[in-house]
């Protein structure tokens, strides 16, 4: 029996293509130490690279309010994202592009770090079975409380997710598929890696941003597709109670993408599966995914 050797990703880091198992960074980068950086999540569907300029845009923005410079001019970042994903095959699949403070000493003191880390993995995903796309998520609300927005921003996706991990750990725990963060008032936040929306009465409502939730790209695309159904989403200060009562529910994210909830803290939401609006942002977020995006061929 012949058996071929296994294939390893192309990983970039710091302006080479490597092997993955020489894609190493030093011990000392701050993003080890201390989760100084910043990333973004990306997906490609069809060999198009999905809202790339809008992830492109979050990246340097989230980069320039903690100061980070990214050593790479937008053009040349851009270009190296799609060859990350040329040099693996892939048509569908996941990006993880990184920016860490780079090497430093064992001190914090961030201008230690003479040069930033560069790193894109580009591989395949799959965040839940597609059964579940139907069937629903079972969520939880957790005790960790989501870090205040006077504290940091949820504006800026670093590579500091304690927050999030201890509230996943929370809902692994329970049993549950995600979990549910609150802020320090007692409002809905977000979800550890989603955004979440409410149906109650034809209307929609998330949480503010200012709530703790992160602006995610997919949760602004929401925007969009409501105005298509001739919808409003209203921004609004969510409570469990609100969670509870409402005919539907459904989390947005770039890794779980357009998801029902069919249970929150043992409480059947609505049908107890995808409702009617839920599965018509599911089927237009689907179709625009397949259609629209930056060509990596």
């Amino acid at each position: 029996m012949l058996c071929l050797p296994m294939q390893h990703l192309k990983i970039y880091l710091d302006g080479k293509f490597v092997d993955e198992p020489d894609a190493k960074v030093s011990v000392f980068d701050h993003g080890l130490l201390y989760g100084d950086g910043v990333f973004e999540g990306i997906r490609f569907y069809n060999g198009r690279i999905f809202l790339f300029e809008e992830h492109l845009d979050r990246l340097y923005d989230s980069a320039k309010a903690i100061l980070l410079t990214i050593p790479m001019e937008r053009k040349a970042l851009r270009e190296a994202t799609l060859e990350t994903c040329r040099q693996n095959g892939l048509r569908d699949g996941y990006i993880r592009l990184v920016v860490t403070r780079g090497k430093g000493d064992l001190g914090l003191n961030p201008n230690k770090c003479k040069q930033p880390t560069v790193f894109i993995i580009a591989a395949t995903i799959e965040l839940y079975p597609e059964n579940l796309y139907t069937e629903g998520l079972r969520v939880n609300t957790v005790p960790t409380q989501r870090i205040s927005p006077s504290a940091l921003s949820p504006a800026i996706k670093s590579l500091n997710y304690l927050n999030n991990i201890l509230a996943k750990i929370e809902g692994n725990l329970y049993g549950a598929h995600e979990s549910i963060l609150l802020n320090q008032q007692g409002f809905v936040a977000e979800c550890t890696a989603d955004n979440i929306f409410v149906v109650k009465q034809g209307k929609i409502f998330t949480p503010h941003v200012s709530d703790g939730a992160l602006g995610g790209i997919t949760r602004r695309l929401m925007f969009e597709l409501a105005r298509e159904m001739d919808r409003e989403i209203l921004e609004a200060n969510l409570t469990r109670y609100d969670l509870f009562v409402a005919d539907e529910l459904f989390l947005t994210g770039t890794g779980a993408e357009v998801v029902p909830i069919s249970e929150v803290d043992g409480r059947k939401i609505g049908p107890g599966r995808a409702g009617a609006v839920t599965e018509e942002f599911i089927r237009r977020f689907r179709e625009r995914t397949q259609k629209t995006g930056v060509p990596i061929y």
